[in-house]
């Protein structure tokens, strides 16, 4: 049936395929696998986004308007939302072939969820779902274009808190790739079906199919649902490491943990102070309305 054959063929691709199957993460054959690629990136958006921030207040110093990137945007969300959607097809795909070829070797100790959470000591960054850990890795420095968009859109404000969600995203793909860490099936799973939903939902706002007032709080609530989502594998990751008695990659884990801690403190700081001032605004907004009314 052309139905069957075509989810055959899109199966294939998605986790069969040899540049899949045979994936290894190594600096020999894997673009950006070096620690010094990882510093060197990190260090030159961050310089990249603060040069463009000081010469827009220098170029725009006299006219605070902000520079016109047309339908940029939203064609940019629509990839990442297309892109988005297939790595979490690809690695949804390629952890049950996972979990089919290699059960024998762990099914008397864990669960499919548990080895989900932890893999086995010793597990070595190649095959499938390392393939898609990998594709999810290099898509973080076209997430992180999201960033330059926002400059050139407000040139008065730096976008400090983004900068550092977007060089934690990239440092903790990075870390585990090169420790094969536990439970980053589940994190990328997570991640990708926010972005998928997040992005595609900037894409219809940016083109006009729904109104840019109700993107703020389901953007928020996205944000905020992933990054518990991600204590949350954390913590199931501890529970089955003492249960089980080891899992690969702890000690990225642990750095990993402390990074998504700071994530959390940092969006509950800045949403807390997006909310204060748009109570503020709405606050002020009535008392004008109100003094207009009656006078």
């Amino acid at each position: 049936m052309p139905l069957l054959q075509s989810i055959h063929d899109l199966n294939y691709f998605l986790s069969e395929h040899p540049s899949i199957v045979y994936f290894r993460w190594s600096p020999a054959e894997s673009w950006g696998s070096t620690w010094s690629f990882l510093i060197t990136s990190i260090s030159a958006y961050i310089t990249t986004s603060a040069t463009l921030h000081i010469l827009l207040l220098l170029l725009l110093r006299r006219r605070r308007r902000p520079v016109l990137l047309n339908p940029i945007p939203a064609l940019h969300s629509l990839s990442m939302s297309l892109l988005s959607a297939t790595i979490f097809t690809g690695i949804l795909s390629s952890s049950v072939a996972e979990i089919r070829d290699t059960r024998w070797f762990w099914e008397r100790s864990k669960t499919p969820f548990q080895w989900l959470l932890c893999f086995p000591l010793g597990t070595r960054p190649s095959g499938r779902v390392f393939f898609w850990s990998y594709i999810f890795y290099l898509s973080r420095f076209l997430h992180i274009l999201r960033t330059f968009f926002t400059i050139l859109k407000n040139p008065e404000k730096f976008p400090y808190f983004q900068i550092f969600n977007h060089s934690i995203l990239i440092c903790m793909s990075f870390l585990w790739l090169e420790f094969s860490q536990s439970f980053q099936i589940l994190g990328i799973l997570s991640m990708t079906l926010i972005f998928a939903l997040v992005y595609g939902y900037r894409f219809c706002t940016e083109i006009g199919l729904l109104k840019k007032r109700c993107n703020f709080p389901f953007v928020m609530i996205c944000q905020f649902l992933l990054v518990v989502t991600n204590l949350g594998w954390h913590f199931g990751v501890l529970v089955v490491y003492f249960m089980k008695g080891g899992c690969n990659g702890m000690g990225a884990w642990v750095f990993n943990t402390v990074l998504n801690s700071f994530v959390l403190l940092f969006m509950l700081d800045f949403y807390l102070k997006k909310c204060s001032s748009e109570t503020d605004f709405g606050a002020a907004s009535f008392a004008v309305e109100g003094k207009t009314a009656t006078s």
